[in-house]
């Protein structure tokens, strides 16, 4: 076995490059780049808008190189992402995007998959990922994390009650330089968060975070200025929720990371959600699909393909959202509905 992930290794080490320093520009799929090709795409889940924006943007960027793409939903499980990659193997896959959600997982899906190219979506895919796409992690944590600081500093003087973070244990490294940035950027601003102040809890999704907020709220009787950081928008979403029920909604104060289509409203008008960092997901395709054809016909990519991250808040979404740089036709079209609505 040791040999054989050895042999990927080695195979797929010929066909990158060292990172460009900064991430990478997005850069939408060429008209008939894919054509003949089949591409797959492990995703996350769809029933998280993340996820869902993942999948749509890939899938439109396949359509448009005209590469044939295999979509297999892994909904957050190891076993159903085990049973993707066996698929792919049987449709004799070229080359495919992972968005695996259980890192320790890996290693027997790259197994059971096709042995070709792999691009790992925000969760390392070891041993067999030709070129990992998606957040720098670290910088990403620390973009939020260094916007509440300036707020607190601003506001309440770095003063603060508690420092409560949402992480997701799950997703192994990810989450260590995710959770990690946003403790050095708040630092960088207020200083080091005393141990007695940082709680910590395996509750970075949505139900998670509305199991876990009302006891950890409980035990803060009486505050008002509580920080919660979540590894996605959906575990602030839990936390506002579960706040809100037991009439707290304004004691705490957020940061997310992804600001999806799915959480625009929320960020827009809810003025105690400080800040989300921008991962972009409907617009990963314009970097999986180009990169991951250029791997499929031998080309060197870098190995780090990160996504050039921006600090979004009430103020700048629209700005953001609506910039030269992150309209289509898709996209132009969500936003307006998304505005109308909030």
């Amino acid at each position: 076995v040791l040999a054989a992930v050895a042999a990927i290794v080695s195979l797929f080490a010929l066909q990158t490059v060292p990172a460009n320093a900064g991430g990478v520009d997005f850069r939408k799929a060429v008209p008939g780049s894919g054509k003949g090709l089949t591409i797959g795409l492990i995703g996350l889940d769809d029933a998280i808008g993340f996820g869902k924006d993942v999948h749509d943007s890939i899938a439109r960027e396949a359509k448009k190189a005209g590469a044939k793409l295999i979509f297999c939903d892994g909904k957050l499980k190891a076993d159903l992402a085990l049973a993707c990659a066996k698929t792919f193997k049987l449709k004799k896959v070229q080359g495919y995007a992972n968005f695996n959600a259980v890192a320790d997982a890996a290693p027997a899906i790259c197994k059971a998959g096709p042995q070709v190219p792999v691009i790992a979506i925000d969760i390392e895919q070891d041993p067999c990922q030709s070129a990992f796409m998606g957040a720098d992690n670290a910088n990403a944590g620390a973009t939020t994390g260094k916007a509440i600081g300036e707020y607190f500093k601003k506001n309440f003087n770095c003063e603060y009650d508690a420092f409560i973070s949402l992480e997701d244990y799950g997703v192994g490294i990810a989450n260590e330089l995710r959770m990690g940035g946003y403790r050095s950027g708040f630092a960088s601003v207020c200083g080091a968060i005393p141990a007695d102040k940082l709680k910590k809890y395996d509750a970075g999704r949505l139900d998670k975070a509305l199991e876990v907020m009302p006891a950890a709220l409980t035990t803060l009787p009486g505050k008002n200025k509580i920080i919660v950081v979540a590894i996605n928008d959906q575990g602030i979403q839990g936390a506002f929720s579960a706040a809100k029920q037991v009439g707290r909604e304004k004691d705490i104060y957020a940061g997310s990371q992804g600001a999806e289509k799915s959480v625009w409203c929320d960020i827009k008008n809810n003025p105690n959600w400080l800040g989300a960092t921008a991962y972009f997901p409907e617009r990963y395709g314009e970097i999986v699909v180009p990169y991951l054809l250029d791997l499929i016909k031998g080309k060197k990519v870098p190995f780090q393909l990160k996504v050039k991250h921006v600090a979004i808040n009430g103020a700048n979404i629209e700005k953001n959202f609506r910039s030269e740089e992150h309209t289509s036709e898709l996209q132009s079209h969500s936003f307006i509905s998304y505005a109308v609505f909030c």
